[in-house]
């Protein structure tokens, strides 16, 4: 018999391919489509041919979300994002990986002691990282997720709404102003790149001094902006990102406004290549009555499926927040 993850894999899959076929849409478009019909329990799409309709609501009555769990659902979203991805050759389209975001939703949990706080993902994308740290915390949060990309977005709202996860979501470029109040905490899986649009980079202390400026480095401003002081922000880094010609202001920017918590380098293995890998990087933003760390929170992480190896990396972080958190 098919795992819970299957069987919603199929389902998506099937009816994705059903409806990508008739409405003359891609892939992605049609699991948006499919993924709304399975959270209303009903076939939406008005132009479908009367066969198709019948063959689709006799897939979806098989189907009662109450019996997966939230995870369940998110693994198997995720997968057929995935499959509709491999269409797509953009390479801001790629989804953190489920073990970087159960990695991130370990240390979230691990930093943030309040019973509730407030989380904003502003390159949310899918919203797979977003929903990973949602899904493994019991804390009453309030999320929100900001992305340009409409289709992304659209995917991101109907993975929250069939895991009843009530996040907010705005459909924007994320460097432009927001209208989301200070939050406690920040995630994000930055996206690497130039941005294009000088003038508004223009507002930016990070902005280069010629040419365009880096959307990484702005992401992480934005952030800071948008975090209350003694937040702690998530970032999933370049391996490089202190390596460029653009990383002195980066210095100057982070010992003016956040204490460095941590930097936790994710295994090569992970990656296509060396010049691929990335990192978690946890930082504090500054507060009168905050000090630093004693030390930062320093790891390189072994594969993630070498349990021994990583039982006494997780012994490490336990004993640093013990010695620096306690």
């Amino acid at each position: 018999m098919n795992s819970p993850v299957e069987q919603l894999f199929t389902l998506f899959n099937e009816t994705s391919i059903r409806l990508q076929d008739e409405l003359g849409c891609s892939y992605l478009e049609a699991l948006a489509e499919s993924g709304e019909n399975v959270f209303q329990g009903a076939v939406l799409q008005e132009e479908l041919s009367e066969l198709t309709v019948k063959w689709l609501t006799k897939q979806y009555e098989g189907i009662h979300l109450g019996q997966y769990s939230k995870e369940e659902i998110r693994k198997a979203f995720q997968l057929v994002i995935l499959k509709g991805m491999k269409e797509m050759v953009q390479p801001n389209h790629q989804m953190t990986p489920d073990s970087v975001g159960m990695l991130t939703a370990f240390l979230v949990e691990k930093f943030i002691k309040t019973p509730s706080f407030r989380l904003l993902d502003p390159a949310v994308g899918t919203g797979n990282l977003l929903l990973t740290v949602l899904n493994y915390t019991d804390k009453n949060v309030a999320a929100y997720g900001v992305d340009i990309d409409d289709l992304l977005l659209k995917l991101a709202y109907i993975n929250a709404n069939l895991q009843q996860q009530p996040v907010q979501f705005y459909n924007q470029d994320s460097l432009e102003t927001l209208f989301i109040d200070p939050v406690d905490a920040v995630i994000a899986d930055l996206p690497v790149g130039y941005y294009p649009n000088d003038i508004r980079a223009d507002d930016y202390q990070l902005k280069a001094d010629n040419g365009h400026s880096y959307a990484h480095h702005l992401f992480i401003e934005q952030s800071v902006r948008h975090t209350k002081p003694g937040g702690y922000l998530f970032f999933i880094i370049p391996n490089g990102l202190f390596e460029s010609e653009q990383a002195g202001k980066l210095h100057d920017f982070i010992k003016e406004h956040l204490l460095i918590q941590g930097l936790l380098q994710l295994p090569v293995s992970m990656f296509k290549n060396k010049n691929a890998a990335k990192s978690i990087f946890i930082v504090q933003k500054k507060a009168a009555d905050l000090k630093p760390p004693k030390q930062a929170l320093l790891v390189n992480l072994p594969s993630l499926s070498n349990k021994l190896e990583m039982d006494k990396i997780l012994f490490k972080i336990n004993k640093w927040f013990q010695d620096n958190k306690g």
